[in-house]
This record gives C-alpha cells, sequence and structure tokens, in this order.
C-alpha cells in the first residue's frame, strides 16, 4: 500500500474491531454475572445510549467536557504568554504551577464539591482549571524555544508588541501549544468522568458508577465501551484539527526528512 496515512488509519481501525470480534467469540457463552456476553453487552448499549440517554447525558457529559476545555485552552494560552513575556508575573506564577501541577487533576474533585456543590459548575470548573495547566505550561515552552534570530528579524521589521505575539510567537509555539492543548484534552477527559461519578447523578460517568453499584453488569460494561468509543472519536477529531491548522509545519517537517 502507496500511502503511508491510509495504511496507518487501516491498522489503527483494525485492531479495536479484531479485539471486538475475540471479545465477541470467547464472551459468547459466558455465565460469569461480571463478564457477560458482549451481546447482551452491545444491546443494553443500544437501548440505554443511543435513545434513552443520549440527551440527558451524553450531551450533558460533552456539553461540560467541551466548555471546561475551551476555558482551559484560553485561559492556558493567555497565562503562557503573560508567563512567558512579561517578568513579575512568571514571578508570581512560577511557583504556583510547581505547586498545583503535582496534585492529580482527579483530586481536586472533592475540594470544588466542598466549595463549589453538586451543580454543573462544580464540573465545568474542575474539568478547565485540571486542564489548564498542560496547556500553560506547553505555552510558556513554546514561546520560550522561538530562537532569537526570529525575534531579531522581527524587530528589524519593526513589528509592533501585538503583531509579534499574533505573527511570529503564536506560530513558531504553535506545535508545542498543540500538544499541550492534546494533553488537557485528555485530562479534561478523565475529571469530566471523575467529577461526574463523584459529584453528580447525570451524566455517562454518573450512569456507569451507578449500573455497577446495582450490579447492573452489562449497563456497567456498556457505559465503559460508550467512554471509549467517545474518547477515541475526540482524540480523531482533535488530531485532525491541528493538522489542519499546523498544515504548514508538518509539510516543512515531511520535506526536511525527504532533502
Amino acid at each position: 500500500m502507496k500511502n503511508p496515512n491510509l495504511r496507518h488509519w487501516l491498522v489503527g481501525a483494525g485492531t479495536p474491531l479484531v479485539l471486538l470480534l475475540a471479545w465477541w467469540v470467547l464472551s459468547a457463552d459466558s455465565t460469569d454475572p461480571f463478564f457477560p456476553p458482549l451481546q447482551s453487552i452491545m444491546v443494553r448499549f443500544q437501548e440505554l445510549w443511543l435513545f434513552e440517554h443520549f440527551q440527558s447525558d451524553i450531551l450533558l457529559s460533552l456539553g461540560n467536557l467541551f466548555l471546561g476545555f475551551a476555558i482551559a485552552a484560553v485561559a492556558g494560552i493567555g497565562l503562557g504568554f503573560a508567563t512567558a513575556l512579561v517578568r513579575p508575573v512568571r514571578w508570581m506564577i512560577d511557583p504556583l504551577i510547581h505547586f498545583l501541577r503535582g496534585i492529580p487533576p482527579v483530586a481536586l474533585v472533592p475540594i470544588f464539591i466542598s466549595l463549589i456543590g453538586f451543580g454543573t459548575e462544580m464540573r465545568v470548573t474542575s474539568i478547565a482549571l485540571a486542564a489548564l495547566f498542560p496547556t500553560m505550561i506547553a505555552t510558556v515552552d513554546g514561546i520560550r524555544s522561538v530562537g532569537t534570530e526570529l525575534m531579531d528579524v522581527a524587530r528589524v521589521y519593526r513589528l509592533t508588541r501585538r503583531e509579534r505575539i499574533l505573527n511570529v510567537l503564536l506560530p513558531a509555539a504553535g506545535p508545542q501549544i498543540f500538544s499541550g492543548l492534546q494533553v488537557s484534552l485528555q485530562v479534561a477527559f478523565i475529571v469530566m468522568i471523575a467529577s461526574e461519578m463523584l459529584g453528580s447523578s447525570q451524566g455517562i460517568g454518573a450512569m456507569t458508577l451507578l449500573a455497577q453499584q446495582s450490579f447492573m453488569t452489562a449497563d456497567m460494561w456498556a457505559g465503559i465501551l460508550l467512554l471509549g468509543v467517545i474518547g477515541f472519536l475526540v482524540n480523531v477529531l482533535f488530531s485532525l484539527l491541528k493538522r489542519k491548522v499546523l498544515s504548514w509545519y508538518l509539510g516543512s517537517r515531511r520535506l526536511a526528512r525527504a532533502a
């Protein structure tokens, strides 16, 4: 196959399908209440998530996820630029970053439950704060890695501070910022699930935990499968966006490798 990208996608899509087929065959005659047949799980998956709980739980979880991630992305990039470019801000924020980044993101959820309560505000705040630091740190590192030659050229052309930020620093730091955003998205997804399990009666995480506590094992496995599917699709969509925005950078890397 001449197209390496197509081969990559086929392999990536084929592996889960092979695993699901093996799971289907090996669990077909299972009588273990904790590991029901995959066929039973898929029936409950269809009944629960494609109809009954789609709007009330799936859309609610995705709304919290994307809102919290959007807040973290905007705040992380903004604070990253301020930390990298303004020395007093760096002096104030650096110690706080090193302190908070050592706390597991999921450990923040009980704190926000105590301070804010069990509502949507708690879940969005937990997601946003937990996802803030990977983007912020990546932005700072990306700006600091910009070569002095590039900044000297910007000064020669007498670019304003705003023009240097938008037209020089932001594109140059773009690859590292997107890497930080991808990590933030993964953290946001994890905290979304944790915040629903610990402090909500709605959402995919809450429904999955409720199924486990009620010994509805097929429903629990259906929820776990849904989380895996959503996590996979969100990562694929973000990777496509990253390729689109950073097409100039990826193209230059391909040319450098071919040279």
